[in-house]
């Protein structure tokens, strides 16, 4: 199976260094690496060519970006992964392996947040099982999907915010998704900056005036 990785990149020069050393051993053994770059204003796409990666321009606004790199990338499996979040040892074995063995067409790892705050690991667990009991992921959960999945679903959906809610739903009308207990690990700088109870509840929030219907435009102003 031809796998993609695809990562939207905006103003991610501190990541880039870290980033571009985990993902070349996944490219050498056949990986496709697609960084899609939104408009950034620092060093990011300088550093990603320097380091010999295959970055996209696009506009800004993750969606846009992540299709944008879905519609280039070659991969029979896309995985979209953030570029502050780090997947686990023998993860592209072990979605090659889970979907064929379980005939499903997407899935998620679960997630550990690294960061200062006592209440993360709390704040991951609690993210796993919700996942779990909804079939809903999150973009820090290293979202993974069968091309042909993606493109029945339309994409992901054109918005600032919820893009990844959105497309779970879509998916799940597809196939329940694959929720791989080998965790990704991805930054908990927002917490450590904002405070962590504080972006939780902010989290919460947001969710539940979203599935209230407020529009994710609204919402992303409160989410910035």
């Amino acid at each position: 199976m031809k796998i993609s990785i695809i990562v939207p990149v905006l103003d991610e020069a501190a990541q880039l260094p870290g980033l571009a050393a985990h993902l070349e051993p996944l490219a050498r053994d056949g990986a496709e690496v697609i960084f899609v770059d939104g408009g950034s204003g620092d060093e990011s796409v300088r550093m990603a060519g320097r380091a010999g990666l295959r970055v996209l321009r696009s506009q800004r606004g993750r969606a846009r970006q992540m299709n944008m790199g879905a519609a280039q990338a070659g991969g029979d499996l896309l995985l979209f992964l953030h570029a502050d979040t780090r997947l686990p040892e023998g993860a592209l074995q072990a979605i090659e392996r889970g979907l064929r063995e379980r005939g499903l067409l997407w899935g998620r790892f679960d997630v550990r947040i690294a960061g200062r705050a006592w209440m993360l690991s709390l704040v991951a667990r609690m993210m796993n099982a919700r996942s779990r009991l909804t079939g809903i992921a999150t973009g820090d959960q290293a979202v993974f999907v069968m091309r042909s999945a993606f493109e029945a679903a339309g994409g992901f959906p054109d918005q600032p915010l919820m893009e990844d809610i959105e497309l779970s739903k879509r998916l799940r009308a597809h196939s329940r998704p694959l929720c791989l207990r080998a965790a990704v690990t991805t930054s908990g700088r927002r917490w450590d900056e904002n405070g962590a109870l504080r972006t939780v509840l902010l989290m919460w929030w947001l969710r539940w005036r979203y599935w209230r219907g407020t529009p994710a435009g609204e919402l992303a102003q409160a989410y910035r």
